[in-house]
């Protein structure tokens, strides 16, 4: 198979979707890789390391999926992108499709088969595509918001640890799964005061066991997010429906009653966000106030440590990719489930019911 990778064009956005260690493995399995002329310099590689690795280098994203059978990007795909997919494509990235109906409906448009990397299961019911960018996302948060407490940001004014004899911020997490837990571990290791609410008594049990005594643990009624966000310095939203668009917890009413110079930061944004008064932002405009509250919603927040993000999404995606090149996308998802649950678009349908359901779109399964 002819796999392509494009130049990322997301604003700030510098991972890729192949690195050079991936197109060595595809190579060796018989694969042409063709990456798009400085594809791999925002995580330090050389057109001449993609050339070691045995791809080739092509001038332009025209070229690029011109010549190629799948594409594999990391973020979903510009409109400039959309146009020069067609029906004989394979297209395996992150779509977020639930909050971007002008992306649905340009997919639908092209005919290619689009599979999420975002709707990728494993045996356990997990996302393991989605894992390694929830947990750069999640140890990110902690950091974007203890910087944006600082007063010349705009902030509170406040350290997120404390010092002896100041009490430390307090830090609310909406939401215990991969995303939260991360975030909890970074702000538990700079001393803040945390509390995470989540819907599910169970998963707060095991988060009781996994944290002990460093953090608290609540059940995420209406009532006690805004207690919550009423007394939170720093306020997380971790929340993920797979495939949906994010559930809106905190209200603009809500966050009338925070205190002047605190900060949200939502996680969930690529799925719409989980705050109502959230709108996505990017790098290089990433916050914007609403009562007096710093709000960061940057929809790609792991580009900004590009190295590390890129690695860890390698090395979760690569063994799907090897997969697709291998035995085609349908032979591919019929031999493996998991994969076949990241179908997202398929011959101008929607694939996904979730994204149908919430997009109201045209829902049409998968036959295979």
């Amino acid at each position: 198979m002819r796999v392509g990778v494009p130049k990322e064009i997301k604003n700030h956005e510098y991972r890729v979707g192949l690195t050079p260690p991936s197109v060595s493995d595809l190579v060796a399995a018989g694969h042409d890789v063709l990456v798009q002329t400085g594809a791999g310099l925002g995580i330090d590689f050389e057109d001449a390391d993609y050339i070691a690795a045995g791809a080739t280098i092509l001038p332009d994203a025209a070229a690029v999926f011109a010549q190629s059978d799948m594409i594999v990007k990391v973020k979903e795909p510009q409109p400039s992108e959309i146009a020069l997919l067609e029906p004989r494509h394979v297209l395996f990235t992150y779509l977020h499709l639930a909050a971007d109906k002008p992306q649905a409906e340009g997919l639908m448009a092209s005919g290619a088969t689009c599979i999420a990397y975002e709707t990728v299961t494993a045996n356990d019911r997990s996302l393991p595509l989605l894992k390694p960018m929830s947990e750069v996302a999640g140890r990110m948060s902690v950091q974007v918001g203890a910087h944006y407490l600082e007063k010349e940001q705009g902030g509170r004014g406040i350290l997120l640890g404390g010092v002896p004899g100041v009490a430390p911020a307090k830090v609310a997490i909406l939401g215990g799964g991969v995303s939260g837990v991360n975030a909890a571990q970074m702000a538990v290791g700079m001393r803040a005061d945390v509390t995470i609410y989540d819907i599910s008594n169970a998963r707060l049990a095991e988060l009781d066991m996994f944290f002990s005594s460093q953090i608290k643990t609540a059940y995420a009624s209406k009532a006690a997010i805004a207690a919550a966000v009423k007394s939170a310095h720093l306020v997380i939203g971790a929340v993920l429906v797979p495939g949906a668009a994010a559930p809106k917890l905190v209200t603009r009413e809500m966050v009338k009653t925070m205190k002047r110079g605190s900060v949200l930061v939502d996680i969930a944004i690529d799925q719409g966000g989980c705050f109502e008064t959230s709108h996505a932002t990017t790098h290089q405009d990433p916050v914007f106030e609403v009562d007096g509250v710093i709000h960061y919603c940057v929809a790609n927040m792991p580009g900004a440590v590009a190295r590390t993000s890129a690695f860890a999404l390698n090395n979760a995606t690569l063994p799907f990719a090897l997969k697709l090149a291998n035995l085609g996308a349908e032979a591919a998802m019929k031999a493996d489930p998991h994969l076949a649950n990241g179908l997202n678009v398929y011959k101008g349908k929607i694939a996904y019911k979730a994204v149908a359901d919430d997009l109201d779109l045209p829902f049409e399964a998968w036959a295979g």
